[in-house]
């Protein structure tokens, strides 16, 4: 108890970090998903107003901007924003009319961004009963699992990574079905249909649950007996332990949504975390670093693999305490707390995103590690205006028709095919990545 207490004055302090100083004002909807616990639980009597960051998120997804915006990973010019995606972040330069200030990559080729929204939108719906914001965002929520129709490109019904780091980890890369994206889409699935039924849109409810029991089933096939596969592309990362492949559990668990997984298998992919990312560095003492291979070394494939992130980590001990193994994930939480707060690393009221094995930072004053709020929420649950509703999903007749109308949208909302590359380009590309000088 005096270790909670300990934390939850970290809890207090953490309150007054705002944002990054590496994002300025701008609002990333990746990281609004980790640091937004924080909302109906201290703030319950105003989160009705302060749901208007998925409101803007949600007037977002209507935006189409053809104009040019150039990516710095690879040079090329690319639409600034597409009809149906997600964007990054809301502007930097000019907020709310230019969107996507990152540009590290393209983020309308994120497949992590479009999930997140659509699940914080129903926890926003849950936490608050307020059926007119449900109303007035389920035209944008339809329209953003419509656009990720393009990713799925053997139609089993989950969507794919394309081999560069289209997720929030930007700097390492995923390819094929994942668990952290596959995961998180599986979860958008479930929560698109309770918020169908929510509207009353029952014949949509009824198609995304059968589009959820499908991703759930090829989902599980990342399983190996111990934990999810980052990946199923065969790569020399595929089988890396990743600390955040239960992000959409910890999400539609906090909903009143089913578990993305049998309960047996999040239990044992959570010991296993436990096991390698968190106890196997530095004896457990700085929380859980985000990639580990099953033999015990850190992954050092990428720089995000080998770094410790707070807010994965609180996360990950939320995730923890919603299967009961509150012990465990206390003392999960208690490395961030130590390395970053108590006697570490001194980071004090600047925590940064994260620092890496060797106690290297980067990104101070971050916003994301408000994600500890997400353990009181999973202690202490806010009242949910929602309960799970369980039904029978049916590929029946009016399945049929809702695939044909939401193929229809998927098809106008498709990204615009790329100008193939030059012979020059290709050649410049093999050999920047055989010999990455």
């Amino acid at each position: 108890m005096l270790l909670w207490g300990t934390i939850c004055s970290g809890m207090e302090k953490k309150t007054s970090v705002c944002s990054s100083t590496s994002k300025g004002l701008n609002t990333s909807c990746g990281i609004h998903m980790m640091s937004s616990s924080i909302h109906p639980l201290r703030f319950s009597c105003y989160f009705r107003n302060l749901n208007s960051v998925s409101r803007d998120f949600a007037a977002a997804v209507l935006i189409h901007d053809p104009g040019k915006m150039q990516i710095m990973s690879d040079g090329k010019w690319v639409p600034r924003k597409l009809l149906g995606a997600v964007p990054h972040d809301i502007g930097l330069n000019d907020p709310w009319f230019e969107l996507n200030a990152c540009n590290l990559f393209s983020s309308s080729r994120w497949k992590d961004l479009n999930p997140k929204f659509v699940r914080q939108v129903y926890r926003d719906v849950v936490a608050t009963g307020d059926k007119i914001f449900a109303q007035a965002v389920w035209p944008s929520v339809y329209m953003a699992m419509a656009y990720m129709e393009q990713f799925d490109n053997d139609g089993d019904g989950i969507i794919e990574n394309e081999g560069f780091p289209d997720q929030t980890y930007d700097a390492w890369s995923v390819k094929g079905v994942s668990a952290y994206c596959g995961g998180l889409w599986v979860a958008a699935l479930q929560a698109a249909s309770a918020l169908a039924r929510e509207v009353g849109d029952y014949e949509s409810a009824n198609y995304f649950s059968v589009k959820h029991q499908k991703a759930r089933a090829v989902y599980d096939k990342l399983w190996n007996g111990s934990y999810f596969n980052y990946d199923n592309s065969g790569s020399s990362s595929s089988a890396s332990i990743q600390a955040d492949q239960l992000a959409g559990q910890w999400y539609a668990r906090a909903c009143g949504l089913s578990p993305i997984a049998d309960e047996d298998k999040v239990r044992r992919t959570l010991e296993t975390i436990y096991n390698f990312n968190v106890l196997k560095v530095k004896g457990g003492t700085c929380g859980a670093v985000n990639g580990m291979l099953a033999d015990g070394r850190v992954d050092m494939s990428a720089l995000q693999s080998r770094e410790i992130w707070p807010e994965v980590t609180y996360a990950l001990a939320a995730s923890m305490i919603q299967e009961g193994m509150v012990d465990m994930a206390i003392q999960t939480a208690a490395g961030i707390y130590e390395a970053a707060w108590s006697q570490g690393l001194g980071y004090s009221f600047q925590t940064p995103e994260g620092w890496n094995t060797d106690d290297e930072y980067r990104s101070m004053c971050y916003m994301r590690p408000l994600a500890i709020w997400a353990m009181q929420w999973a202690l202490k649950k806010p009242k949910l205006f929602a309960e799970e509703m369980k039904h029978e999903a049916v590929e029946d007749s009016s399945y049929l028709k809702q695939h044909t109308i939401f193929c229809k949208v998927a098809q106008i909302l498709k990204m615009p095919e790329e100008d193939p590359k030059s012979f020059l380009q290709l050649v410049y590309d093999y050999t920047f990545r055989r010999f990455p000088w």
